[in-house]
Parts: structure tokens; C-alpha cells; sequence
């Protein structure tokens, strides 16, 4: 089994969006494959679940939404759309490091799965938990990333910087996926992929325009 962390150089920069597109490639491949997004913010219930993060994955892995699947799917799930334990927070619950990993590892564990894709939240850097941020569970796992970036203004930073903090703390990095901004006023999508891979070393560099998924074979 191939396990691998989804992780972004920011916030909305398509994580679960690339999760997606890497899931129904590798199935189209013939493999099998799973998905766990331990903690999700911004859930809200009584808006149609589908459309939800864990929604989302669990389509792209073929699987009804039922109950249990979103219970395995994303356990920890919170209504405020906050940074993870100012969410938590506020439904009186302190979340902590301890608690992810207490989600994280029976299932990398357990999973029989050709390609498991684990998806954070956030950037890199953000908080995480009230002891932890992205990375610190990114350590703690051990796990090969592939890291999603956006092509709005400001994106080219972001996403550099969080590839050299994923670099200097020794942590394998698969790939960078450019997903494009839905912002027409956004830099030009072509010259801000190759700004990046100009700076991202032997690490390949993806252009994901909207639309289209076909990126996503490459890092199989």
C-alpha cells in the first residue's frame, strides 16, 4: 500500500479537488484506492453532504455517502468554517494531535488499499489542532506529499515557501499540482507554473487548469 498526504500551500487551493483527480486516475488504472480526511471544518449537516469535502472523496472513490461512510471518511467533522481547533472550540471540544493520530493510524495500518491519499487542512503551517499544525501531523505520519498550490496572486510565494518548510523538515515531496484560480484577474496560469518550477528544484511541478484532470496520471 502507498500512502500519501494531500497538503496545500494555502487555504481553498484545491486539495480535496487534486485528492479527487489522483483518486479517479488511480482507479481508471486499475487500482484500488481509499481516502481519509481526519478533520473537516465548515461542515454543515443540513446542506447537502455531497457537495462536502468528505462528499466529494467518498464519490470520487465510487462509494455512497451513507452514514458510516462519512463517519470513516472524516471523523472529526465541524461546523464553523475556522482553522480546526477554533472550530472545535467552539463546540466546546479541545481538539489535539494525539486525537488525529488516534484517526490516522489504525487506518494506515489497516488499509489494504493499492493508493491511500490522506488529505490535511489548511496550509502547511496552519493550525491544526491546539497543540499542532498541518506539518506537525505531516511528521508525526511520516508520509509522502504531494503538495497543492494556486495560481492567484501571491500564490508563487506561498506555495514555494511551503515547499522549502516541507524540504528543510525532511519530508518527500512527490509533486507540486498548480491548481488555476477561478479569478479572471489571476497572474497568467502558464508563467506562474513555470515561476514555480523554476524554483522547486528536481521536484515535479503540475499545471492543473480548471476543468481538466488529466495532470493527475503523472504522479502515479
Amino acid at each position: 500500500m502507498r500512502a500519501v498526504f494531500i497538503a496545500g500551500a494555502h487555504t481553498d487551493v484545491g486539495k480535496t479537488w487534486a485528492a479527487c483527480a489522483l483518486l479517479k486516475a488511480a482507479r481508471a488504472r486499475g487500482l484500488t484506492v481509499a481516502a481519509l480526511k481526519p478533520v473537516v471544518t465548515g461542515y454543515l449537516p443540513s446542506v447537502a453532504t455531497d457537495t462536502s469535502d468528505p462528499g466529494r472523496l467518498l464519490a470520487a472513490l465510487g462509494r455512497d455517502l451513507t452514514a458510516e461512510a462519512l463517519e470513516a471518511m472524516s471523523p472529526l467533522r465541524f461546523e464553523a468554517a475556522l482553522s480546526p481547533p477554533m472550530a472545535a472550540r467552539l463546540e466546546g471540544v479541545t481538539l489535539t494531535l494525539a486525537d488525529l493520530l488516534a484517526v490516522c493510524r489504525p487506518v494506515l495500518a489497516a488499509q489494504p488499499a493499492d493508493l491511500l491519499l490522506v488529505e490535511g487542512a489548511g496550509g502547511v503551517m496552519s493550525p491544526l489542532a491546539e497543540d499542532a499544525t498541518g506539518l506537525d501531523l505531516q511528521l508525526a505520519l511520516g508520509l509522502p506529499t504531494v503538495l497543492v498550490g494556486g495560481s492567484y496572486l501571491g500564490g508563487v510565494s506561498h506555495t514555494l515557501t511551503a515547499l522549502e518548510v516541507l524540504r528543510a523538515r525532511g519530508l518527500a515531496v512527490l509533486g507540486v499540482v498548480v491548481s488555476q484560480s477561478a479569478d479572471p484577474g489571476a497572474p497568467d496560469f502558464p508563467q506562474t507554473v513555470a515561476a514555480i518550477a523554476r524554483f522547486a528544484g528536481d521536484v515535479p511541478v503540475l499545471a492543473a487548469p480548471r476543468d481538466d484532470e488529466s495532470w493527475a496520471s503523472a504522479l502515479l
